[in-house]
């Protein structure tokens, strides 16, 4: 398989996707390749083709645009109170960074533009994987030398006494362990879910370069910038400010679970990674639940809507009613079950991180499975998630079984 890696060769699509509804390809009348009547791959792989005719020196590239935003702090720099975000999306498939920083990787391939890999179980010779791994090195590094600028921009106007400084990503991405690309299709390991976070705060400078143990997510993030701020903790907020963990390696909570949406949940305790998977991945009994219906690239299709509900609120909508939509298999909704083939590499596993930080010999923990599961069945009590959620994770004893009530989002605890 070949064209997933190509930037410049399109995927393979049946004589009736290349046509549309109507016309033949190549033929008379001409049609108009449009995101309608073109497969979503090739229409992915064609835009940015056309998107890099648009960039060809280093300072076109959407990452150096991106931190050019620095330069809000020329005009911010002697003010107070401001909060600059710089979202640069990369290092983000297709993995393209000017030559200068590919030449840093060279792996002496002579093949086939081979930086855009797709998420699926990994096919490629080793020398393949090299120029793609070679490739992400490469971006990563564009992205170092721009957050140079950023420093270079503290260093120059004395940000560092009065200004913190927050590091962090939404997400790893598989470059050939666990035999795959990408992430969304495999359970969340540790390549993609234990990421970095940077945080500098001129209080505790002193402290610079010293790590923590303490279990975060992102969900700190907002805490941390109000607490920062000396403002105040909305109720329903359920992530933890991070300040105390800059002054010392103070843990602020025993476990934590992450996921998305109908895949497996996942439980930790900081040494142990459970993956609870649902006895079915397809959407049978789940509910999708928003007051903006719309996925990642499209709106809600009409057919979603049937049997649709408006029930009540939830505990942190602010008694804002919501739409109830049964969750379709062929929803255009990552991992895109019916287009894609779904999750993968499916079961129910324990891991032991102290022993197998590479997460490759599963455990058999009977205790310990038993605390992740009440640890789980906790957290989406207290975030008033909807009951199919404990039964489709096989969470309804569990629930049961709680001795002392929770406090749920919207109570302080």
């Amino acid at each position: 398989m070949t064209y997933p890696f190509a930037a410049h060769t399109l995927p393979k699509a049946s004589a009736s996707e290349r046509r549309g509804k109507t016309g033949e390809l190549g033929g008379s009348p001409a049609k108009t390749v449009t995101r309608g009547n073109t497969p979503w791959k090739a229409w992915k792989h064609l835009s940015n083709i056309k998107n890099r005719e648009r960039y060809k020196e280093e300072e076109e590239f959407p990452c150096v645009k991106c931190f050019t935003a620095g330069e809000f702090l020329d005009g911010n720099k002697d003010a107070d109170s401001w909060f600059l975000m710089i979202e640069t999306f990369d290092p983000h498939e297709p993995f393209h960074a000017p030559e200068r920083f590919k030449k840093l990787f060279e792996t002496g391939y002579t093949g086939k533009i081979l930086d855009w890999p797709v998420y699926e179980k990994v096919t490629n010779s080793a020398d393949e994987i090299a120029e793609i791994r070679a490739n992400y090195a490469a971006l990563v590094a564009m992205c170092d030398d721009q957050f140079g600028r950023l420093l270079d921009a503290f260093d120059k106007d004395g940000l560092w006494e009065n200004t913190a400084l927050v590091v962090t990503t939404d997400h790893g991405f598989l470059l050939s362990e666990h035999d795959w690309w990408g992430k969304n299709r495999t359970p969340y390991h540790e390549e993609i879910s234990h990421i970095p976070l940077m945080i500098y705060h001129p209080d505790y400078a002193a402290k610079g370069g010293e790590r923590r143990s303490a279990l975060a997510q992102q969900t700190d993030l907002m805490p941390t910038f109000l607490d920062f701020a000396s403002a105040g903790r909305p109720s329903e907020v359920t992530g933890c400010s991070l300040r105390k963990v800059l002054e010392a390696d103070e843990p602020v909570r025993d476990d934590l679970i992450l996921g998305m949406f109908g895949g497996p949940i996942c439980a930790t305790d900081g040494r142990y990674t459970y993956y609870l998977f649902p006895d079915s991945l397809t959407g049978e009994g789940f509910n999708e639940y928003t007051v903006m219906p719309t996925h990642l690239r499209s709106y809600f299709d009409v057919r979603e809507f049937e049997g649709a509900e408006m029930p009540g609120p939830f505990e942190f909508t602010k008694s804002m009613p919501i739409m109830k939509i049964k969750a379709r298999d062929f929803a255009e909704r990552i991992p895109w079950l019916e287009q894609q083939g779904g999750f993968a590499d499916v079961g129910t596993v324990l891991y032991d991180l102290a022993t197998d930080p590479q997460q490759e010999r599963p455990v058999d923990a009977p205790e310990v499975v038993a605390a992740l599961r009440q640890s789980i069945t906790r957290h989406l009590w207290r975030h008033d998630a909807p009951p199919e959620t404990f039964v489709r994770y096989g969470l309804t004893e569990e629930k049961l079984a709680m001795e002392r009530p929770l406090e749920r989002v919207g109570k302080p605890t």
